[in-house]
């Protein structure tokens, strides 16, 4: 099933007349989230109880929405397409909140782009929606935010509105007509709209339409951990945007499945990038933030990356913890998890990390795009014949 955005008349208005196949496409798409195999469906195996979406949005709160941009084939015309390509939004605390979060980024190779950050290290505030889209829309796409946070809202008591929206980014040139600017401010707006809690749509979607992960198809992906009860039973929530890696480093359940999954490779050298969020509903504050988006690097080193001179490997994280911290005036009360009792959250992130990769994989489908380039889907079947020759097949 092919979902995409909403396609808009001359006026910029959506007419019923394309608005009912719209609905219905998205609609589809919901079902889409909860029927499509994911990686541990194919006897993956992995580490850590996931909550009961295995999602970031099992962090309470947590919203995510899309837009996919699918059209044209053949050769590549700038400006005419093909288009492979979209736009993601991950939202804190929902889109009706103007409440901000504590958060921390983290630069494992900085060949990428994730804009705010240097803001988010100085206050240690993530004040709205963390949005993923393609190297060269970061800008139509910081601005949009901009735009839909003042059309949903007066500006503050003093009546300044000031925003440095999150905004990253993964190449998507070898699907997709990247410098034919395809996102749009009004598929930023709709990805913003339209997110929601509950499972999210993995593989081929949003800013992960055109996306390329170890040679195979890559995209969108996301899982999540929750902790015992003596842990705390936080919940630690992960998104991937993926679309880095060389086929030969690929292991999957320690498996190196690169090497027993050889055809169809794509490029010798690692190009592409990761972006990857992570949410809690831990009481952790910025200081704690980054030492938790710092572990997501151990969670791309189980697939077997090694962060190569050409991949931007970014990555965010923020906890849901602390709510009206943000607040102008007077003392705030915080909690705060003591460090000696972060390790399990640690693991957790690491663990979600390997897991939303994987998943992205799968769920992602095989893609032609510019000049008739195509990419494979990770093979389901060949899968499970590798992990069931080095006996590490679930089930």
């Amino acid at each position: 099933m092919l979902y995409t955005a909403p396609v808009l008349s001359p006026n910029r208005t959506m007419t019923k007349l394309r608005l009912l196949p719209f609905l219905l496409l998205l609609i589809g798409s919901f079902a889409l989230a909860q029927t499509k195999p994911r990686a541990r469906d194919l006897g993956v195996p992995f580490d850590g109880a996931p909550g009961p979406n295995n999602a970031i949005t099992d962090v309470k709160g947590v919203e995510v929405g899309h837009t996919t941009l699918i059209s044209g084939s053949g050769k590549l015309k700038v400006g005419d397409g093909p288009v492979r390509t979209g736009v993601t939004a991950v939202l804190p605390r929902g889109k009706d909140s103007k409440d901000a979060v504590f958060g921390a980024w983290f630069t494992l190779n900085g060949n990428g782009e994730m804009t705010g950050t240097t803001w988010v290290e100085d206050s240690g505030f993530v004040d709205g929606p963390i949005m993923i889209t393609n190297t060269h829309s970061v800008g139509v796409v910081r601005d949009a935010v901009i735009a839909w946070k003042v059309k949903r809202g007066p500006p503050d008591e003093e009546g300044y509105f000031w925003s440095l929206p999150v905004v990253a980014e993964t190449w998507d040139g070898y699907l997709n007509d990247i410098n034919g600017f395809h996102v749009k401010p009004e598929h930023v707006f709709h990805a913003l709209d339209s997110a929601h809690a509950g499972p999210v749509e993995e593989g081929n979607v949003g800013g992960g339409t055109g996306m390329v992960c170890n040679e195979f198809k890559g995209g969108i992906g996301t899982a999540s951990r929750v902790l015992d009860a003596k842990s705390g039973g936080y919940t630690i929530g992960v998104l991937v945007q993926c679309n880095y890696g060389v086929r030969e480093q690929l292991r999957i359940a320690g498996v190196p499945v690169g090497h027993e999954i050889s055809e169809h490779t794509v490029w010798k050298d690692d190009v592409g990038s990761i972006i990857i969020v992570v949410a809690t509903d831990a009481p952790l504050i910025p200081t704690q933030l980054k030492r938790v988006a710092r572990r997501a690097s151990l969670g791309l080193g189980r697939n077997g990356s090694y962060s190569g001179d050409g991949s931007g490997d970014i990555f965010i994280a923020f906890s849901t913890a602390n709510a009206g911290a943000v607040g102008p005036k007077g003392v705030h009360d915080l909690k705060m998890l003591p460090n000696d009792q972060m390790d399990p959250i640690f693991l957790a992130t690491v663990q979600a990390v390997e897991e939303a990769v994987i998943n992205a994989m799968v769920a992602a489908e095989t893609m032609t795009g510019a000049n008739d380039r195509t990419v494979i889907a990770l093979p389901h079947d060949k899968l499970r014949e590798v992990l069931r020759k080095y006996n590490r097949l679930a089930k």
